[in-house]
């Protein structure tokens, strides 16, 4: 039995990589292929503690245990896995298909405040499409663009991506729905709290930074935030916060025109040199030299 809360199980960005900083607006998309074959059609539990996946399988298929719960894959299939949810994959040989591996912050976003997509990405899930051809070959369409448009950097690349990102979304809602919405495990209170910290803080991170505010919120203490998190994430309540506000404020530096002064003021911080010091202590360098480097790399590219 897989246990959430065994130190042994690795908390991980991408499976035989070890976690690196969440990127701004994070997607990934790679062949099933690609990573699965090279570890001999198994990968091992693990858990990401700010990513989802979604799997469309094709061809093979296999088994996928997620927490304590075994599901068959058959093919084709949709595969949900959602952020920090230990699970490990036993594929036959041969299989493939794409997987998307999506930062949090950039699932949440394509939601756009509607529930009903969020919950399509909160619950694990594997949804056969056998028996819906029209379904199958929309998202089979949507992994395979996603995949061309990861790799190419033609324009209008992230607009793209969005667009398809979000037709996924439509479908797994749908697909969610026709099952009846039924959740096949009853998901352990730690992670329960862990879900509803980071809604609180997709909501509130850039005028509270207080976890007392966050705590009273969701009817805890302090202390037993800490805990969740550290179980489910591996990642203190304060961590996951300022982690979240150095991902905004990369994508102002960026993306907008604002000045570093703005984009503090923007995040709530009222004093500049604050923000500067805040974001050089968790970047290495301060918010105009991030800037300065990251413009000059897409230059290049």
């Amino acid at each position: 039995m897989l246990h959430a809360h065994e130190q042994l199980i690795p908390r991980i960005y991408l499976y035989g990589e070890e976690l690196s900083e969440v990127e701004l607006d994070f997607i990934h998309v790679e062949p099933i292929r690609e990573r699965s074959g090279a570890n001999d059609w198994t990968i091992r539990p693990h858990a990401h503690p700010d990513h989802i996946q979604l799997l469309f399988v094709e061809h093979g298929g296999g088994e996928i245990r997620i927490e304590a719960q075994t599901y068959q894959i058959p093919v084709p299939a949709v595969v949900v896995i959602p952020v920090a949810m230990v699970h490990e994959i036993r594929f036959l040989p041969g299989t493939d298909g794409h997987v998307i591996t999506a930062a949090c912050s950039y699932a949440k976003a394509m939601t756009q405040g509607d529930a009903r997509y969020g919950e399509a990405l909160a619950h694990p899930a594997v949804y056969p499409l056998g028996e819906d051809p029209a379904n199958c070959g929309a998202l089979k369409e949507s992994f395979e663009w996603m995949r061309r448009e990861y790799v190419w950097t033609a324009p209008g690349r992230r607009m793209a991506i969005k667009a398809q990102f979000q037709r996924i979304l439509v479908a797994l809602m749908r697909l969610r729905a026709e099952a009846g919405s039924v959740d096949p495990q009853r998901v352990d209170r730690d992670y329960d709290l862990l879900c509803r910290y980071r809604e609180l803080l997709e909501a509130h991170f850039k005028s509270e930074k207080a976890l007392e505010f966050y705590a009273s919120k969701l009817g805890v203490s302090i202390q037993r935030l800490n805990l969740a998190c550290k179980a489910r994430a591996d990642k203190t309540a304060s961590q996951l916060l300022h982690e979240r506000v150095v991902i905004e404020a990369k994508r102002c530096l960026i993306y907008m025109t604002m000045t570093v002064a703005e984009v503090g003021y923007d995040l709530g911080f009222e004093d500049p040199a604050y923000f500067s010091r805040f974001f050089s202590q968790r970047v290495g360098v301060p918010p105009g030299a991030y800037r300065e480097t990251c413009l000059a790399e897409r230059r290049q590219n």
